[in-house]
């Protein structure tokens, strides 16, 4: 079976915050999304529900991956009436141009639902692709190619190396990050036993690979998915 080895590093942490995977080909980007909620702490993806908004950029192909109903709606309406708003845009006064070209060229981007669209040529063709988590917290993940493995034996993805426990859901950024580190870390700071009954709440968990395959044996690409 073919398949991927992919490098996940987790932008502007410091030391780096990384996991490097084997997935089967053939995927979608909505499998890839659950292989990187996974191998983290967060909890949006397979087996838990949509916890926050994402998005893939692929940014050569005018191309926005995300779950955000509301921008795909957007997109398809533009799609529909295109003519008539950019008339409407075109009419605009001077100081608002600007504003408007913006716009419009948002509108313009495609937007496809991640379950709609497969990771292999786009994968292949950008070596690199930008993941954003949580347009509130703003988790930036750099996604890498490192290796097409052919003859991969197994129908879900494998964690094979890695480095530092990842951030928990809604702890504020990655500075809020290091912040609740400092006060997790210390058991002399006031706050210490309240920021380990939140960090139970979101699921938090020392960097652990054995539990992380384990749940990365569920991970498996859906036939039903349509692409």
């Amino acid at each position: 079976m073919k398949a991927y080895q992919i490098k996940i590093e987790l932008q502007d942490s410091e030391p780096l915050i990384w996991r490097r995977v084997i997935m089967p080909a053939g995927a979608t980007f909505n499998r890839l999304h659950d292989v990187i909620q996974n191998v983290t702490n967060f909890n949006s993806g397979y087996p838990y529900g949509d916890y926050h908004l994402f998005e893939f950029e692929l940014s050569e192909d005018n191309i926005r991956v995300t779950n955000d109903e509301e921008a795909y709606q957007q997109h398809q309406y533009f799609k529909k009436n295109r003519k008539e708003i950019e008339k409407r845009m075109a009419g605009v006064p001077s100081e608002f141009a600007k504003f408007h070209e913006a716009q419009l060229e948002n509108l313009k981007k495609v937007v496809r639902k991640p379950t709609g669209i497969k990771i292999d040529n786009y994968i292949e063709k950008y070596k690199e692709i930008k993941y954003t988590y949580d347009f509130g917290d703003d988790w930036g993940f750099l996604i890498k190619l490192e290796e097409i493995v052919d003859g991969y034996r197994f129908g879900y993805p494998t964690l094979i190396d890695g480095a530092e426990t990842a951030p928990p859901e809604d702890v504020g950024g990655i500075s809020g990050y290091y912040e609740f580190l400092k006060i997790y870390n210390d058991e002399n700071h006031p706050g210490h036993k309240e920021i380990i009954d939140w960090a139970l709440g979101q699921r938090f968990r020392q960097y652990d690979p054995e539990h992380i395959n384990t749940m990365l044996k569920f991970i498996k690409y859906k036939k039903n998915e349509k692409v």
